[in-house]
């Protein structure tokens, strides 16, 4: 389990990070969301013990991180793929991680072969491209067989293939009890992977709920309707107030719930084959939750 208790951090007159309190609860894939300049990495940076809090704690397992002797062997992170000394091979990397830490040398092997860098265990490190960095990030956070994971932007110089194999360990490490903490600005990856969501923003928090309940809180709700009297229903529901948008015999409602609309088509005796409601996308609800608090935002279109 992870927890942060008033999580602070101050630069001088500027905050990164604001009173953040939230939990982080083994046997899911808890996603950590926030506009660019949020406070995500240095979140993470201060539950490893590498940034000082200004105020407030942070806790693995009960412990603040430093206290964890052998910390791969409590903690596996993956912060930045690149922050790895390019003259050494994989292999090499790993074994002195191992060594330092009471790890079995045999388990460098194992990671390599489980994160598909087996082929590359002889390479130096300068030479991989960026996806092939990151599964030797991945590789180090596994390495200890540690109970709570944490990555951030684990997906970066993924291919699809690579994608696809990481949702299915961050699913299969959840499965196998562990606490799995992904911080990721690809909304559709959470959507497939994340159980459960922190969101911040400007380092103060959003949200910290079940990834259903934050896309629910979305105003952009919309029900489909399919009617062949789409002519006779839409006036009933733009006097409403609700807005509609026409693709045949289907009808997109937006500002009024499916019951009503349902209602108004008994009450006149308009016949319907669909009523649908439609919940935000994670995108969506996202960017209207945190609109208040994304700090360089892009200027209008030309």
């Amino acid at each position: 389990m992870i927890e942060a208790n008033g999580l602070t951090k101050r630069y001088g007159g500027a905050t990164a990070v604001d009173d953040l309190t939230f939990t982080v609860r083994p046997g899911e894939v808890t996603g950590f969301l926030g506009p660019n300049g949020a406070g995500k990495t240095t979140t993470l940076r201060m539950l490893l013990g590498l940034v000082e809090p200004t105020a407030g704690t942070a806790t693995v397992r009960g412990r603040p991180f430093r206290d964890h002797p052998r910390g791969l062997r409590h903690v596996g992170a993956l912060l930045d793929a690149g922050d790895v000394h390019g003259g050494r091979t994989a292999r090499a990397h790993l074994a002195v991680l191992a060594r330092s830490n009471g790890i079995p040398r045999a388990r460098v092997d194992g990671v390599l072969e489980e994160v598909g860098l087996a082929a590359a265990a002889r390479r130096r490190v300068g030479g991989f491209s960026l996806g092939m960095r990151q599964r030797l990030g991945i590789a180090t956070a596994l390495l200890g067989d540690p109970p709570v994971l944490l990555f951030d932007e684990p997906l970066n110089g993924l291919d699809p293939e690579g994608v696809l194999w990481v949702r299915g360990l961050f699913r299969r490490l959840a499965a196998e009890g562990r606490t799995v903490f992904v911080s990721s600005h690809l909304m559709t990856e959470m959507e497939h992977t994340a159980d459960r969501l922190v969101v911040i923003g400007r380092g103060a928090l959003v949200a910290a709920e079940s990834l259903s309940a934050f896309a629910a809180r979305s105003a952009r709700r919309s029900v489909t309707v399919r009617t062949p009297d789409t002519a006779d229903l839409t006036p009933l529901l733009t006097a409403e107030g609700a807005s509609v948008a026409a693709d045949g015999d289907r009808l997109t409602v937006t500002g009024l719930p499916a019951e009503r609309i349902g209602e108004l088509a008994l009450r006149h005796r308009v016949l319907l084959h669909e009523l649908t409601t439609l919940g935000a996308s994670l995108e969506e609800a996202f960017m209207e939750l945190t609109a208040d608090s994304v700090q360089y935002p892009a200027g209008d279109p030309r």
